[in-house]
This record gives structure tokens, C-alpha cells and sequence, in this order.
């Protein structure tokens, strides 16, 4: 099993990996900044979506925030 923070550490490794290390401070920042559901956000984004699919939603969510 491992401990607290080395799941952190690797978090922050897979972020920096696909993000760079800018694009990772940007995330946190974000969803720290924002009220979040982590586990419902996962549930919606893995529904076997592409990943084009997923980033045409989001832009889109972005140009039409839900209330």
C-alpha cells in the first residue's frame, strides 16, 4: 500500500508529465479555487467518451457555464 504522500508525489509527477510543471500549478489552483466533486467529475468524464469528444465538451461547458 502506499503512503499519503507518495501517491502525491506521483499525482504531481503524472501531472507535470502531461501538463509541464506551469500547467500542473494552473490545475491545482483551479480545482482548489472552485467547489469540486472529484468522484462525480471522474463518473461524467470517463462515460467511454473519446478524448476529443471530452474536449469538445468542456469547451463547450466553458462557453456555456451550467447554473
Amino acid at each position: 500500500m502506499q503512503t499519503d504522500a507518495e501517491i502525491k508525489i506521483k499525482g504531481f509527477n503524472a501531472l507535470i508529465a502531461e501538463l509541464g510543471s506551469v500547467g500542473m500549478e494552473k490545475f491545482i489552483a483551479l480545482i482548489q479555487r472552485e467547489p469540486f466533486d472529484y468522484t462525480q467529475w471522474q463518473r461524467d468524464l470517463c462515460d467511454n467518451s473519446t478524448l476529443e469528444e471530452i474536449s469538445k465538451n468542456a469547451m463547450k461547458d466553458r462557453l456555456n457555464p451550467k447554473e
